[in-house]
């Protein structure tokens, strides 16, 4: 499934985010889709998902260039499960809404974008982002990041 996603990425297909046609309300353009799913990231929902998936896993995967078999099996799971909440929040406030579209688009904008947003939506249509937000959490967990806020000081300009 995620090949077929990822070979779809190489076709846009932009009818659906008619910007020119901002008078017709089935019609949406890129940002204002992004704009939503900045909301839907913030939502508890999402948080839990993708947190159940962090803390069930973390521990399976090796920070080691070669990956296991059972990684490719969590990250289509992963990558079914935001793909479809994204997707069923997204079509209760745009009818039209197509995920597939979508992530052609977003593919061809991939060397333009920029942010938290586009990382996260990365981790569901790229195995190495996924199996890097995995291992970041890991490194977490077993306490390896250095928290820096611990060296900042802030002092008053007047």
């Amino acid at each position: 499934m995620n090949q077929e996603i990822i070979d779809s990425l190489d076709s846009l297909n932009t009818e659906s985010y008619d910007i020119k046609d901002k008078e017709n309300p089935e019609h949406h353009t890129f940002d204002e889709v992004i704009g939503h799913i900045e909301d839907l990231l913030m939502e508890e929902e999402f948080q839990s998902i993708q947190q159940h998936f962090l803390d069930k896993y973390w521990g399976m995967f090796e920070p080691i260039e070669e990956n296991k078999l059972e990684y490719i099996d969590v990250f289509n799971d992963y990558n079914k499960a935001i793909e479809s909440y994204i997707d069923r929040s997204l079509k209760k406030v745009i009818s039209n809404f197509s995920m597939e579209d979508f992530i052609n688009e977003l593919n061809e904008r991939r060397s333009e974008l920029e942010g938290e947003v586009f990382e996260v939506l990365l981790t569901f249509t790229d195995f190495l982002a996924f199996k890097e937000l995995i291992l970041d959490y890991r490194a977490v967990q077993e306490g390896k990041v250095v928290d820096l806020s611990s060296g900042m000081t802030i002092k008053s300009c007047k």
